[in-house]
C-alpha cells in the first residue's frame, strides 16, 4: 500500500452544485434525510427520526457537547471603516472554562478582517447589558502564528467574558453558506445537548438530534455519552497541497473523563458497538489510544504534554500497541495524576490506511470535496469494504467454489449482459466506495454540508 502522505487530494473530488448546499436546516431537525450504509456496502434511505430503530441494543453513542460561541465581533472605526475580529482560541487565560469566567480583560488568538485599515489605535464598541452601557475595547498586541493576539477589556469588572461575547458577537456560520448570520442561527447552529462553550463551528452531525430521538435511543437500550472537542476554524481549512503529506492538520482541544475511558474499555471488552456522532467525536475517540501509547513510552508525561500528532498513527513506534492495554494505561494515568477530566489536544489525520481502534459506527453529514473530513469518511468506508471482502471470501469457500470457478462464473454472467450495462457497471466499479455513496446521495436529492442531511455508516 502506498504511503499515506502520497495520497492525492484530487482523488477526493466530486461535483457539488451550489443548489445542493443547504443554506438553512429543515424545519424539524429530525426530519432530514438519512442515508444508511452497512458493513456490506448496502445503502438504504430513511429519515433521521428512524435512527433509534437502526442502532442495536447495547450500543454506546458518543456525542460532542461543545457549544458555539458568538465568536465574530464587528467594530466601527471613527473613519467609518468596519473591522471584524474572529476569536479562534484563548491565550490568557488559556483554559476555556477560566476564559469565559474572566473578568475585566482577556486575550485571544483572532483573525482580523480588513486588517490593513486597523493601525495601532484601540477599537471600542458600546454594549447594552442589563440596561447598562458597557464599553468593550480591543487592542492588537501582535502576531500570533497565522493570527493576531488581541486583548479585550471592558469597563465593568462584575461581568464575565461569557456575558461580554454573548452581547458583542454573533454566531460564525460556515463561509460556504455565502450568507450573513441570522438570529435563527443562534438556535439552529447549536445541538440540543450543547453545554460547554468554546467552538467557533458546530459539530454539525449532532444538529439533527431532538430530545425525542435521544429519549427513544435510551429507551431502546442505547447508552448515550458525551465528550467535548472545541471545533476550530481549521475545520474549514482547505487542503491546498497536492498530497496530504504536505497538509498541516489543525489542532483542536478536547476533554474526556476517566469515567468515559473506563466505559469505553468495558464496551470494547464486551464486543459491543461504539458510534461516534460526528467527525469531531471520531477524532477525539481515535486519539485516546495514542495518548495511552504515549504514556507507555513516556510514563512521566505531564497533562500539558498530552497531544496526538497528525502522523502518530502511521509511525512505526505506534503500529503494534494493543488498544485495550493503551486505554487501561490511560485510565491508570488519570488516577496517578489525581484528575477525573483530561484536557488534551489532537491534530490526528484520519485517511485511507488508518487503523481504526474504537469507533465502528459514525453519524455524519455529507462533506466538502477535497476535504480532510472526506478522507476520514473514505477511510471508514475502506475499512467496511475490507471487512465485507473477508466475509465474501468465507462465503465463497463455504459454497465449495474455488476462486477460479467463482471468477469464471462472474465473467460468464457479465458477458450475457448488454454492452451498455457492462460499461455502466464497469465505470461504477472503478469509483471508490465513498464516491459511490456520495453519487447515491446526489441522485436522491440529499442536502449537503453543515445544514444538510445525515448518514449512518456502520461496520456491521
Amino acid at each position: 500500500m502506498r504511503h499515506i502522505a502520497d495520497i492525492r487530494i484530487a482523488e477526493f473530488d466530486y461535483p457539488l452544485p451550489d443548489e445542493r448546499i443547504a443554506k438553512h436546516p429543515v424545519e424539524k431537525r429530525d426530519e432530514c434525510k438519512m442515508l444508511v450504509r452497512n458493513g456490506q456496502g448496502h445503502i438504504t434511505h430513511h429519515t433521521f427520526k428512524d435512527l433509534p430503530s437502526m442502532v442495536p441494543q447495547g450500543t454506546m453513542m458518543i456525542c460532542n457537547n461543545t457549544r458555539v460561541i458568538n465568536a465574530r465581533m464587528k467594530f466601527q472605526k471613527a473613519t467609518g471603516a468596519s473591522i471584524e475580529i474572529f476569536c479562534l482560541e484563548p491565550i490568557s487565560p488559556v483554559d476555556y472554562a477560566q476564559m469565559f469566567q474572566a473578568k475585566g480583560s482577556c486575550r485571544w488568538s483572532c483573525l482580523v478582517g480588513n486588517s490593513k485599515r486597523w493601525k495601532e489605535e484601540p477599537l471600542t464598541k458600546t454594549l447594552h447589558i442589563d440596561s447598562r452601557d458597557i464599553t468593550l475595547t480591543a487592542r492588537r498586541i501582535g502576531p500570533h502564528g497565522n493570527s493576531w493576539e488581541i486583548e479585550f477589556a471592558w469597563d465593568d469588572d462584575s461581568l464575565t467574558f461569557a456575558t461580554i461575547i454573548e452581547a458583542a458577537g454573533y454566531i460564525p456560520i460556515p463561509p460556504y453558506l455565502n450568507r450573513l448570520s441570522e438570529d435563527v442561527d443562534s438556535i439552529d447552529y447549536q445541538t440540543v445537548y450543547s453545554k460547554i462553550k468554546g467552538s467557533v463551528a458546530a459539530p454539525t452531525a449532532g444538529l439533527h438530534f431532538t430530545q425525542e430521538v435521544i429519549d427513544r435511543l435510551i429507551a431502546n437500550g442505547i447508552t448515550m455519552r458525551e465528550l467535548t472537542l472545541h471545533v476550530g476554524a481549521g475545520t474549514f481549512q482547505p487542503v491546498k497541497s497536492e498530497t496530504i503529506g504536505d497538509h498541516p492538520m489543525h489542532t483542536e482541544v478536547f476533554s474526556v473523563s476517566r469515567r468515559l475511558i473506563d466505559e469505553i474499555i468495558e464496551q470494547l471488552t464486551a464486543h459491543r458497538h461504539i458510534i461516534a456522532v460526528g467527525t469531531t467525536s471520531v477524532r477525539t475517540l481515535e486519539s485516546l489510544p495514542y495518548l495511552g501509547a504515549l504514556i507507555m513510552q513516556t510514563p512521566d508525561i505531564k497533562p500539558e504534554q498530552m497531544h496526538v500528532d497528525q502522523w502518530n498513527p502511521y509511525q512505526e513506534q505506534f503500529a503494534q500497541f494493543d488498544t485495550l492495554q493503551a486505554l487501561q494505561t490511560l485510565s491508570r494515568w488519570f488516577e496517578s495524576n489525581g484528575i477525573e477530566v483530561l484536557t488534551a489536544s489532537t491534530s490526528i489525520m484520519i485517511a485511507p490506511g488508518f487503523h481504526w481502534r474504537i469507533v465502528d459506527g459514525i453519524v455524519t453529514n455529507f462533506h466538502q470535496p477535497q476535504s480532510t473530513l472526506l478522507l476520514l469518511v473514505s477511510s471508514f468506508i475502506d475499512r467496511q469494504t475490507s471487512i465485507d471482502k473477508q466475509a465474501t471470501s468465507k462465503t465463497n469457500a463455504s459454497d465449495g467454489a474455488t476462486t477460479s470457478e467463482w471468477r469464471q462464473k462472474n465473467a460468464d454472467d457479465n458477458l450475457s449482459k448488454p454492452e451498455w450495462q457492462r460499461k455502466d457497471e464497469s465505470d461504477n466499479k472503478a469509483k471508490p466506495e465513498w464516491r459511490k455513496m456520495y453519487d447515491q446521495a446526489l441522485a436522491n436529492d440529499y442536502r449537503f454540508l453543515s445544514y444538510g442531511d445525515s448518514s449512518l455508516l456502520t461496520t456491521w
